[in-house]
């Protein structure tokens, strides 16, 4: 029943807010042709605002005809598309700050895997206009006494899992949401009385005002 809504590889995507509202408007229609009762609709409601993939908004729906729409109630079918941020020749693999300052921004392409090790010294990594070599990279860091800190754009994944030990591995951009098809960094690595510090895109004063009204 689910693979006839949403193929297999796609039911695991994370919903939008757009996803819901769209079931959720299917629901309220069944509900004024007499197909579904109030307190049906209540608790599909209920369900549907708890969905976080199309997986689960799936089953919601799947006992529903509703006229004048397809057999199915459609669920965007996403295509993950190739990132233009894949590709390229791979750059250094090491960054390496000892008492000293390393920078890397720019167009620069991330290879597979690249060490960042700051010793009593700093390290700034920005992915605002990197490049990937491949679909799925890891910046893998080592600060004792020193600091990295990585800045990361909104068109891209990321996982944060390091750790830190009297010190700190923080993570300052969380709740970012799946998107398919984009590359992927996974950030992991340990900070011994240092810091690892991954933060969002730059934004200008406009934009956090627009953000705080919002």
């Amino acid at each position: 029943m689910s693979d006839e809504l949403v193929p297999a590889d796609q039911s695991h995507l994370r919903a939008s807010d757009a996803d819901r509202e769209q079931i959720a408007q299917v629901l309220h229609k069944a509900t004024a042709e007499g197909r579904l009762d109030i307190h049906e609709l209540d608790e599909r409601l209920a369900a549907v605002y708890a969905a976080k993939t199309y997986g689960e908004l799936v089953p919601i729906t799947a006992d529903l005809v509703i006229s004048g729409l397809p057999q199915s109630p459609a669920i965007p079918q996403y295509q993950p598309a190739v990132s233009d941020r894949i590709g390229g020749q791979p750059g250094s693999a090491v960054s390496v700050a000892f008492w000293s300052g390393v920078n890397r921004k720019g167009q620069w392409v991330v290879p597979r895997m690249h060490n960042a090790v700051a010793v009593m010294g700093g390290i700034e990594i920005d992915l605002t206009h990197a490049r990937f070599a491949e679909q799925e990279v890891t910046i893998s860091c080592f600060a004792f006494w020193g600091g990295v800190e990585i800045r990361v754009p909104d068109d891209i994944n990321v996982h944060v899992d390091g750790f830190g030990f009297m010190g700190a591995f923080e993570d300052r951009a969380p709740g970012r949401r799946h998107i398919p098809g984009a590359p992927t960094v996974r950030i992991t690595g340990l900070a011994l009385m240092g810091g690892v510090e991954v933060k969002g895109p730059k934004r200008k004063k406009s934009q956090v005002l627009r953000e705080l009204l919002d």
